[in-house]
């Protein structure tokens, strides 16, 4: 079960990270609080709760009492991570600055909109993030340390479920196990060359200066992530590719001048060249897919809709055939088993699925199966590459929504468990260091009822 963050989720410059760019002069600030030696600006609360109303996050309580507290548990685990000597990569860092830069410049849609919105210039925003970033990642760091201990055993589960209150205990929504068995069929070599005779083209009327490469992207891309942004891709560092597409970024070194044909597992590729920095680049590609013949498709269905006769008559077994047939290789030596990836679900990593967790094809042909039954075959977009395949699907299960119970539900309960005693372990060590810091809050944001107790000393004024 994934551990998932339970405390500072919250704090504003551990979420996403918008108007907190704003930075403003604090050197003649009000200050609200102080935390050890570090104090918190009256503009430092004000910045982030503009923050949170723009990203809609729900503030329990008043927010000038919320949010300074927040910002004051950041310091402590702030001041924790020096004392650790936590260390986090510069590489990691800049990543994530400048994905986060990407996003926005695809939101706004210019570079210009950006520094517009956050009124700075896009090296300072920079700037601004890579200390948001690494606070984040420190902060990250520590809880970490404070939790990793945590073991559940079976019989601490069962504890657990026990003293769980009826109305605590979640209800369970649908989920299905499914094995899937899938066929690509072949491209046309004639459909590849005319793919491949489009780029030569394209890059053709760039080297020539007839055309901008961003122009022809815009227009052509079938990449629907960057193609808006002119193919751009945005600062990455080179495991960020896969292989192939790495080998030719990374060794370009003109930037009037468009790549060789690029072959990776989502299609064919020509890639500009717009900025090195270290040991990360910067570039624009235009994505065209070769398309799959409609007979060929209509053929491959037919062939694994008289393999599914044969499975019906139990003359093969669905896993035996997965193993021989099946083209997909996250599941071919996994006896066609489909594991969740999204790393926001309940069921992460595991055979289960909620509905919606599905790829709609597949969830459309399960919802008409009854556990043990073989699909027809039907046409589904890869999730990986956006080709067309087929595919047959075998229901393996199906769980009715239901309250949690531990015969059915022992994961998803043991991950509730260990992150309550994690909880437990970080409000405990929360409370330690508050009494053993020395905080001041001014009068006026000392009329609060905070989370945790020990903020205001006795005595203290």
């Amino acid at each position: 079960m994934k551990i998932k963050n339970i405390l500072l989720a919250g704090i504003a410059s551990l979420m996403g990270i918008a108007y907190a760019v704003a930075a403003i002069d604090n050197s003649a600030e009000e200050v609200a609080w102080v935390v050890g030696d570090q104090p918190i600006w009256k503009s430092d609360i004000e910045e982030t709760y503009q923050q949170m109303l723009y990203e809609k996050v729900p503030i329990n309580g008043d927010p000038y009492c919320v949010i300074p507290e927040q910002l004051a548990i950041e310091k402590l685990y702030l001041h924790q991570a020096e004392l650790d000597t936590i260390e986090v990569s510069e590489t990691m860092i800049m990543q994530q600055v400048e994905q986060t830069i990407n996003n926005y410049i695809a939101q706004l849609g210019t570079q210009e909109k950006v520094e517009q919105m956050f009124n700075k210039p896009l090296p300072a925003i920079r700037e601004t993030l890579h200390d948001l970033i690494s606070n984040r990642s420190r902060v990250q760091q520590v809880q970490q340390s404070l939790v990793r201990d945590v073991k559940a055993t079976p019989s601490d589960v069962r504890r657990y479920f026990d003293k769980l209150p009826e109305d605590s205990v979640p209800f369970v929504p649908r989920t299905v196990e499914v094995q899937i068995l899938t066929a690509a069929p072949a491209i046309p070599r004639e459909e590849i060359e005319n793919v491949k005779a489009r780029l030569r083209d394209y890059a053709d009327r760039v080297n020539r200066g007839e055309s901008e490469f961003s122009t022809l992207a815009i227009l052509y891309s079938e990449d629907p992530g960057s193609a808006t942004r002119g193919g751009e891709l945005g600062f990455a560092g080179r495991s960020t590719f896969v292989p192939e597409f790495a080998a030719v970024a990374f060794n370009l070194n003109d930037k009037n001048k468009v790549s060789k044909i690029v072959e990776t597992e989502y299609g064919y590729h020509i890639i500009q060249l717009i900025e090195k920095r270290g040991d990360r680049v910067n570039v624009r590609h235009i994505l065209l897919r070769p398309r799959v013949a409609e007979k060929d498709l209509t053929d491959a269905v037919i062939r694994l809709d008289s393999l599914r006769a044969d499975l019906d008559k139990n003359n093969i077994p669905f896993e035996e055939a997965v193993t021989v047939l099946s083209q997909d290789k996250d599941t071919r030596n996994n006896r066609g088993i489909m594991v969740n990836t999204n790393m926001s679900s309940n069921n992460y990593n595991t055979a289960r699925f909620e509905m919606s967790e599905l790829p709609q094809e597949v969830a459309k042909e399960v919802n008409n199966l009854e556990p043990g039954q073989v699909s027809q075959a039907f046409i589904m977009k890869d999730p990986k590459t956006s080709q067309d395949i087929v595919a047959l699907v075998k229901l393996t299960n199906r769980i009715e929504g239901h309250r949690a119970n531990l015969s059915d539900d022992y994961q998803l309960i043991k991950g509730m468990y260990e992150q309550s005693r994690q909880a437990q372990i970080l409000n405990d060590w929360l409370e330690k260091k508050i009494a053993d810091t020395y905080t001041r809050i001014e009068d006026e944001w000392r009329n609060c009822e905070f989370t945790h107790k020990g903020w205001i000393k006795a005595g203290s004024k």
